[in-house]
């Protein structure tokens, strides 16, 4: 017989661990997803912080990798701008350094190019009475995609 005696809490951590363990490697997490996790799990906040503390140590869960990788998703397959990334990753508590250390990893070139193109396909739909107009909608457009007003006014004169 084994001297090793789990508790009801111990077993009850172990199953939540392995469902995290589970969750953060399907696709990067940051703190605030796991924790928000956790809560649906009902995990106390003393097991949560143990648990994000494993995650942590287990390198399941890195702040930085996630940042990074929103940052590259969301600017390829989302075509979304610097500011909007940039404003979605502070809602999920991600410190400014590793904000603008994932921003970096956008390739200015394939971003200009990446905005040019939203606005040229954008530019072929558009209904537009006059020029002003015009200019209006695809600078409202790319605006909302999270583009900078001086790269959008910029390259909405060059297509136009």
């Amino acid at each position: 017989m084994s001297d090793d005696i789990f508790t009801y809490r111990d077993i009850q951590k172990k199953i939540l661990l392995d469902k995290l363990k589970k969750y953060c490697a399907y696709q990067e997490r940051c703190h605030s997803d796991v924790e928000e996790k956790l809560k649906k799990l009902k995990a106390d906040e003393e097991m949560a912080n143990e648990i994000i503390s494993e995650l942590i140590t287990e390198n399941y869960l890195n702040e930085e990798r996630f940042a990074i990788a929103y940052t590259r998703g969301k600017h390829r397959i989302n075509k979304w701008g610097r500011n909007k990334i940039k404003k979605e990753l502070k809602q999920r508590n991600i410190s400014t350094y590793l904000i603008n250390k994932s921003l970096e990893e956008i390739i200015e070139t394939e971003y200009l190019s990446t905005l040019r193109h939203l606005l040229e396909e954008k530019n072929k739909t558009i209904k537009a009475k006059n020029i002003f107009e015009r200019k209006k909608k695809l600078f409202s457009y790319a605006y909302r995609k999270g583009y900078e007003n001086e790269l959008i006014s910029d390259i909405v004169e060059e297509i136009l």
